[in-house]
C-alpha cells in the first residue's frame, strides 16, 4: 500500500480553498447502507462526509507535522459521488501525491487508484477581497467525480525533495465525500436574488437578430455598439434552478465587477467519467465542495459547459451581469470564468464543448463590445505570475494559465482556444 510512486504535482485547474465542514460523523457501516429510498423524482438534499486523515506508516502521532504518509484506510461509507482532500491553511501547498479508490454502489467493485490534482490557490478570490479574507477558506485538491459510491480508501504521500528530504504535509488534512443530492430544492422565499427572476430551468436561446433587437430595446448597448452591434446570439443556458442549486448554501448578496472584458477558460479537473445526463449532479457536487469544503461564497465559475455542449449558469447574480467570480486568482475583476467539465491534460475536448465556449463568449463578451480575437488589459489583483497592480495585456479569450502559473485548462483544451476565438468572432458577425 505504501510503495506507490511519489511526484510533485504542479498547480492545476479547479477550485482550491475551503470552509470547516460540519458533516455527519464518519461512522458509516462496512456495508455503506443507503438512507431510506425517496419517491422517484423527489428532492433529496446533498451532504458531505468529512474524514480526518491519519498516518499510514510508522508510529508518529496523528497530529505530528510532516508525517510523510497519511490517509484513510479502506472502509464503507454513506453514499457519495465526488471526493476531494482539504487542509487548514490555503497558503500552504501540498507537495506530493493524493490517490483515492472507491467502491461502486451498484456493483460493489473497487476502482483502481486515481490521482487527485493538487494545488493551492490557482482558483480563488483575489487577495485582499472579502471572500479570500473571510477566515473560512482552506487549501484543497481538485474534486474528483467518481460516480455513486459507498466505500473509500485514500493515501497522501509527501514528495521527496533533493537530498532525500521529504516535504511536510499540510496540517488538518481531511477527506471530503460529497453526495450531490437529487432534484431541485424548494426555493427560499427570502432569497433576494430570486426577486423578479423567473423560476425557469432554462434561459432560452435566441437568434442573433432577436438578441440584438432585445438589447437595443433595453438600451444596454453603447452608441458604437448600436451602429455596429457585434453581439453573438444568446445561447440556451441551464439556470441554477435547472441544475438544482441549493440556494441555502451560498451567501445571499452577489458581488459585481464593472464589465466583462475577458473570459478565462478552465477545465474542472473532475475527470471525464461522467455521462452528460449526470452533468447537473457533477455541478451540484462542485458547488457543495466549493462552498462547504473550501469556504467560498458560491461556486467559483461564472459558467460551466459539459462535454455535450450544454451551458450552465454558475455563480449567482444574473447571466447578463458582470458577476465577480473566484476562478482565476488575480484576474477575477472585469472577467468571467468558464469551466469545461472534465480533465483535458491528455484527452481532447469534444467539438461540442469547444463550440459551446465560442457561442457563450460571442454573446457574453459581445454585451461589453469585446472582440473575441482581440486583446485587452486587466489589472492584476496579485498572483504568482503578475504582481498586484500590474496592467497585463491578455487575449480577450484566455486560458487560466495565461493569468496564473498552472496547467489549467489542460494542454488539449488550451490548444483549442484559437478555434474558439475565431468561431466566437464569426458568431458576432465580425
Amino acid at each position: 500500500m505504501h510503495g506507490f510512486l511519489t511526484s510533485s504535482i504542479g498547480v492545476t485547474c479547479a477550485a482550491a480553498l475551503a470552509l470547516p465542514v460540519t458533516a455527519a460523523p464518519a461512522t458509516a457501516t462496512a456495508a455503506g447502507a443507503a438512507p431510506a429510498s425517496a419517491p422517484a423524482g423527489a428532492y433529496v438534499p446533498g451532504s458531505t462526509q468529512s474524514l480526518p486523515l491519519t498516518p499510514l506508516a510508522g508510529d508518529r502521532a496523528p497530529t505530528a507535522p510532516g508525517t510523510a504518509e497519511q490517509g484513510v484506510t479502506r472502509r464503507g461509507t454513506r453514499h457519495f459521488s465526488l471526493v476531494g482532500v482539504v487542509w487548514d491553511d490555503p497558503a500552504t501547498a501540498l507537495h506530493g501525491r493524493v490517490q483515492v479508490r472507491t467502491r461502486a454502489t451498484a456493483t460493489g467493485a473497487w476502482s483502481a487508484w486515481q490521482d487527485l490534482d493538487t494545488h493551492t490557490a490557482d482558483h480563488a478570490a483575489d487577495p485582499g477581497t472579502a471572500e479570500s479574507a473571510s477566515g473560512r477558506v482552506r487549501g484543497a485538491t481538485a474534486p474528483l467525480w467518481v460516480g455513486e459510491s459507498n466505500g473509500v480508501e485514500v493515501r497522501v504521500r509527501a514528495a521527496d525533495e533533493r537530498g532525500g528530504a521529504t516535504s511536510p504535509l499540510p496540517t488538518g488534512l481531511r477527506l471530503e465525500l460529497v453526495d450531490p443530492g437529487k432534484g431541485t430544492p424548494p426555493r427560499p422565499r427570502t432569497d433576494p436574488a430570486a426577486v423578479g427572476r423567473p423560476r425557469a430551468t432554462e434561459t432560452p436561446a435566441l437568434s442573433r437578430t432577436r438578441t440584438v433587437s432585445e438589447l437595443l430595446a433595453l438600451g444596454v448597448l453603447t452608441e458604437r455598439q448600436r451602429a455596429e452591434p457585434y453581439v453573438g446570439a444568446r445561447p440556451g443556458i441551464t439556470t441554477r434552478r435547472g441544475w438544482g442549486a441549493d440556494e441555502k448554501l451560498r451567501r445571499k448578496k452577489p458581488v459585481y465587477t464593472k464589465k466583462v472584458k475577458a473570459a478565462f477558460v478552465h477545465h474542472s479537473a473532475t475527470g471525464n467519467n461522467y455521462r452528460c445526463s449526470q452533468a447537473p449532479s457533477v455541478i451540484r457536487g462542485i458547488h457543495r465542495y466549493h462552498v462547504k469544503s473550501m469556504g467560498w461564497r458560491d461556486i467559483g465559475y461564472n459558467f460551466l459547459v459539459d462535454k455535450c455542449g450544454k451551458i450552465y449558469e454558475g455563480r449567482a447574480g444574473g447571466v447578463t451581469k458582470p458577476v465577480l467570480g473566484a476562478h482565476t486568482m488575480g484576474f477575477n475583476s472585469n472577467s468571467m470564468g468558464i469551466a469545461v467539465l472534465g480533465t483535458y491534460s491528455s484527452k481532447k475536448p469534444s467539438s461540442a464543448a469547444v463550440k459551446a465556449v465560442a457561442r457563450l463568449t460571442a454573446w457574453k463578451l459581445g454585451l461589453a463590445g469585446m472582440n473575441p480575437r482581440g486583446k485587452t488589459y486587466l489589472k492584476s489583483g496579485g498572483g504568482n505570475l503578475y504582481r498586484k497592480g500590474k496592467n497585463v495585456r491578455l487575449n480577450v479569450i484566455s486560458g487560466h494559465r495565461d493569468g496564473f502559473a498552472t496547467s489549467c485548462p489542460g494542454k488539449q483544451l488550451y490548444r483549442k482556444l484559437g478555434t474558439a476565438r475565431s468561431s466566437a468572432a464569426k458568431y458576432q458577425g465580425r
